[in-house]
Order: C-alpha cells, then structure tokens, then sequence
C-alpha cells in the first residue's frame, strides 16, 4: 500500500509528520503531541528537552535516570557514581565571596536587597530609589503600602509611597495639608 504525503517521519511515532505539526528537537521532527518525555509524558518544548539513544525526556528525568549519582545530587550519602557506563564530570560550583556559594551556583548577581539583606533574584525583583528590591520588601516603610516605580519616594536608604513621604518630610504649615480641614490619604 503506498504511503502518501511522504516527508519526514515522527520520532516518536513514525508517522509522516506535516509543517502544521511539526516540532523540532533533538535533531528530529516530531508530532506535537509525540513532544513528550519517554518517562513522565511531560510535553516539551526546545529549553526543556534532553535526549538519550533516540529517546527524548523532561530535564527532570533525563537528571533521574542519566545524571551523576551521590551525595550533592539528591542521591543521597555515598559516593558519586554513574550507573549505565556513561563518564560524565560532575558539576562543580564556584563560590561568589557570600560565604555560602549558593549565589553563583543558583545565578544570582549578588545584588542584596536594601529592606531585608537577602539577595534578589530576577523572578522576584522590582526597581527603585536606585536599588534592587524583592516585590515583597518593595512597601512603604510608614504604612506598609505595597509600591511600584512610579509611587516610591525615597530619603536615606527607605521607601515610601507619596502620602507618607508627603507627610513625614514634606512642607509643614497653613495650606500645606496639615491643618483640621485636609484630606488625608489612607490606603
């Protein structure tokens, strides 16, 4: 029986795979549904995949089954070993001068943030009055008002939102918004 439409079979599958379904990875071209790991059947995309004898997984459970073995790696005590033949070096990790190592090794820039010390990392970090900031840390330092770029004031080293600001360092006086008949700004 003849095989119609031709071109390029599915790595997983083997069927004709068509530009409309077409992923590719691995050095194959694969069905978009057939883009799934050999293990969890996790759909995958190009930064997430990783392949093995013509089989694609998860980065999860490629680690699992062909990653270094042993204490370091969530493998418990013992010692590093590689179960299948395969020699691969193990990773090492280079310290940043924190102390703790944890900042290169996790791809943090070193950037502390000024309320709590700790680093910041791009997931959780916001700009403002100069500095780094975790989007928890970025409140106002009088009232606790969650801020943004736009709504920060800043005097030595803290943050506050406008009213505040306005309030503890602004003009004081007549017709300054301190007297009995202003508007107060609560959050």
């Amino acid at each position: 029986m003849p095989r119609w439409g031709g071109g390029v079979q599915c790595g997983r599958c083997g069927k004709s795979v068509y530009q409309a379904e077409e992923v590719s990875g691995a050095g194959q071209k694969w069905h978009k549904l057939c883009f799934s790991c050999a293990d969890c059947n996790k759909l995958l995309d190009s930064t997430t995949v990783a392949s093995h004898e013509n089989q694609i997984y998860c980065r999860s459970c490629y680690g699992k089954h062909y990653g270094p073995k042993g204490y370091g790696y969530g493998g418990g005590a013992g010692v590093l070993s590689m179960e299948g033949g395969s020699k691969a070096a193990p990773q090492t990790w280079k310290s940043s001068g924190n102390g703790s190592g944890a900042g290169s090794r996790f791809g943090a820039s070193g950037e502390k943030c000024p309320r709590c010390g700790k680093t910041v990392y791009m997931a959780e970090k916001v700009i403002g009055a100069g500095s780094s900031w975790h989007k928890v840390c970025f409140t106002c330092a009088s009232c606790n008002k969650s801020l943004d770029s736009t709504t920060c004031n800043d005097k030595e080293g803290e943050i506050f939102c406008k009213a505040c600001y306005g309030k503890n360092f602004g003009p004081k006086g007549v017709g300054y918004g301190g007297g009995a008949g202003a508007l107060q700004h609560t959050q």
